[in-house]
């Protein structure tokens, strides 16, 4: 993820919330998913991985630390950004980049169908 502020705010808050935010909708929208067949095992997992941390009350879903890299040349932002676009293209998912659904992709290549709204860098 490429992620930007503005202000004085700590990175590492943000990130700390955009991961607290995402764990709570996922979890609820599995647990709320009769048709998620996976979502006993998912649960499990969660439960034990929160378990294991004292740092957590019930589940955890990402990993306890973040490493975050600052971005601080253009090349470095565009070879990131071209890494996240291909890693479903990699993984065998899409054939192109643009065609992955949860992905900026889309957003770069400008097509008229997209999840979300992008900032474009």
């Amino acid at each position: 993820m490429i992620i930007g502020r503005h202000g004085k705010q700590n990175l590492e808050h943000v990130i700390r919330d955009i991961k607290k935010y995402t764990s709570v909708m996922i979890i609820k929208a599995i647990e709320s998913n009769p048709q998620e067949s996976r979502r006993v095992l998912l649960m499990w997992l969660f439960k034990r991985a929160g378990s294991r941390n004292p740092n957590n009350m019930h589940c955890q879903f990402w990993q306890q630390h973040s490493h975050p890299i600052e971005l601080s040349t253009e090349d470095w932002l565009n070879q990131r950004l071209d890494y996240i676009h291909n890693n479903p293209v990699v993984a065998g998912i899409v054939r192109y980049p643009e065609q992955y659904l949860y992905s900026s992709a889309g957003n770069y290549a400008r097509l008229k169908e997209n999840l979300l709204e992008v900032m474009l860098i």
